[in-house]
């Protein structure tokens, strides 16, 4: 939305609008990069406050942090814009802002867009270059995804297409990386792990999918894993079924409800 239509002004590092018929955002002064890194700082506080113990700074799919990083998206002339050194100097601002108010005890991950998907744009070896510094701050982990800045961008899609991002980026930067995207499978992510591919799997469309996705992963794969305490009834009820007697399958009887008769049909799996 425009702000005549009720929009919030946004900020970006210059006045380029996402795609036509987008609003034009404002490019940000010195001042107000100095407000946005505060902002973040106080917010990672907050979620300190709240109880979370891991916190993601998400400088990916085109977000103000990555429009810094891209020379697509920064057109500055001041010591923010230009060269890679200038372009990834506020993202480094706020990754180190936010280490230094987030409990030593507790990770902190970067998500990243390993690339821009179109000539000319952040790339991989960039991305690479990024992470060795994020790593000299003390950032634990890089959330390796791509794309999201560029509207019209071609770019692959399929299971793990973006693993290789995180297998190139953990063992040319020496951090832990972490690989997202198309990820459904239990094998599949097993195999990223035991393969030394990334060293953790994200997932989102398939939780909203499958909620309970981990507990069936650690199923599939014969992996005992902890269980909430909450759901330790439900537990047990899995465990009853599976220890049910196999020729017990598809058994009919005959029940007494209230001196009733009624069949059933027993299908225990």
């Amino acid at each position: 939305l425009t702000r005549e239509q009720g929009g919030w002004p946004t900020f970006a590092p210059s006045p380029l609008p996402f795609a036509p018929g987008h609003p034009t955002p404002i490019d940000a002064s010195e001042t107000e990069i100095d407000m946005i890194v505060q902002h973040f700082a106080s917010a990672a506080k907050r979620a300190v406050t709240a109880g979370f113990e891991v916190v993601e700074l998400h400088m990916a799919h085109g977000y103000l942090l990555h429009q810094f990083l891209s020379p697509i998206s920064n057109m500055r002339l001041d010591e923010f814009g230009g060269d890679w050194e200038n372009r990834v100097k506020l993202p480094l601002l706020v990754a180190k802002e936010v280490r230094k108010v987030w409990p030593e005890k507790w990770p902190v991950f970067v998500r990243i867009s390993a690339t821009d998907w179109v000539e000319g744009g952040w790339d991989l070896p960039q991305a690479v270059r990024f992470a060795k510094a994020l790593k000299e701050i003390g950032i634990d982990l890089i959330d390796c995804s791509s794309g999201g800045l560029v509207h019209n961008a071609k770019f692959p899609t399929g299971p793990g297409f973006q693993v290789p991002f995180a297998e190139a980026i953990r063992k040319e930067a020496d951090i832990a990386t972490g690989a997202v995207g198309f990820i459904t499978d239990a094998h599949q992510a097993d195999e990223i792990i035991s393969g030394e591919k990334a060293d953790a799997v994200f997932l989102a469309r398939q939780l909203l999918r499958d909620p309970y996705w981990p507990l069936h992963a650690a199923k599939i794969l014969g992996i005992e894993t902890a269980w909430p305490r909450q759901y330790t009834r439900a537990k047990q009820r899995e465990e009853t079924t599976k220890n049910a007697k196999r020729h017990e399958k598809g058994k009919a009887g005959v029940c007494q409800l209230r001196n009733k008769p009624f069949r059933v049909f027993s299908c225990i799996s």
